[in-house]
């Protein structure tokens, strides 16, 4: 872990930041010599953006999303693209990518993906912060790390967000869904991306994520992980991915009390 400046660096049209409550999520998971042991390389943090960072969608729901977007497929005549369980299914990414796995670099994906970023930049006002996020940015910012964005969702959405919490400054990159949706996690290209814009050697950067997509990504590249469970099937799901327990927190308060006993 640094822990001064670690010099200048470029803060683009797509900078990024963010701030929290302070509302107990629940038991801690990583033992906290654990947690110092993988934080004290880190020089640079790949975050992803809703879990980590915020809820997107909690005043915007999901689920209700997912729905639109199925309508909007059978509206134009392509139902048929949609498998049963992909109909039903509460994350309106799962729909998109089931859609493209069937009609890939078609029009429709092009559409599709265009009117998921517009909901997503609908969702952000109503977003929640992640408890003890927008401190721990700050700290670790302080401290000398240098993040990134590395998200499945929309770049224009995950700006808006950071601009809308004030922490811009912290985020000089953000990389996000593009119309290639086969570029999404678990393909490592957003991480790539990151690390060659930081300059960034990946045994001293992190990606911090809560979901087995964010692990298998940073495994690629060979970046240690950080996972966040903010609740027992989060938790459950990324220790069937094959994050250690040790690798996990169920608060960001978590990282933030380890990073300031090593300060």
């Amino acid at each position: 872990m640094v822990r001064r400046p670690l010099g200048n660096h470029h803060v683009g049209p797509d900078t990024l930041l963010v701030t929290s409550d302070t509302t107990r999520t629940g038991a801690t998971t990583a033992p906290t010599e654990e947690l110092r042991k993988l934080l004290t390389p880190v020089r640079y943090v790949l975050w992803d953006l809703d879990g980590p960072i915020c809820r997107l969608f909690a005043g915007h729901p999901a689920v209700d999303v997912a729905r639109e977007l199925v309508n909007l497929i059978q509206e134009r005549g392509l139902g048929g693209l949609l498998r049963e369980e992909e109909r039903l299914d509460p994350d309106p990414q799962a729909v998109l990518l089931g859609v493209n796995e069937r009609h890939p670099e078609s029009d429709l994906i092009a559409l599709l993906e265009e009117w998921l970023t517009q909901q997503e930049l609908i969702a952000v006002p109503s977003a929640m912060p992640t408890p003890y996020v927008d401190p721990l940015i700050r700290t670790w910012s302080a401290l000398g790390a240098r993040f990134a964005i590395t998200t499945n969702n929309s770049a224009l959405a995950a700006t808006a967000y950071v601009e809308s919490r004030g922490l811009k400054s912290c985020f000089p990159y953000v990389y996000g869904r593009t119309k290639d949706l086969d570029q999404m996690k678990p393909d490592p290209h957003c991480l790539s991306q990151a690390l060659k814009a930081l300059g960034a050697d990946p045994s001293h950067a992190l990606m911090l994520g809560d979901a087995r997509t964010d692990y298998e990504a940073a495994q690629k590249l060979d970046v240690p992980f950080l996972g966040y469970a903010r609740n027992q099937r989060k938790l459950d799901l990324l220790v069937a991915a094959g994050v250690k327990p040790s690798h996990i927190v169920r608060s960001m308060e978590e990282v933030l009390a380890a990073l300031k006993a090593m300060s």
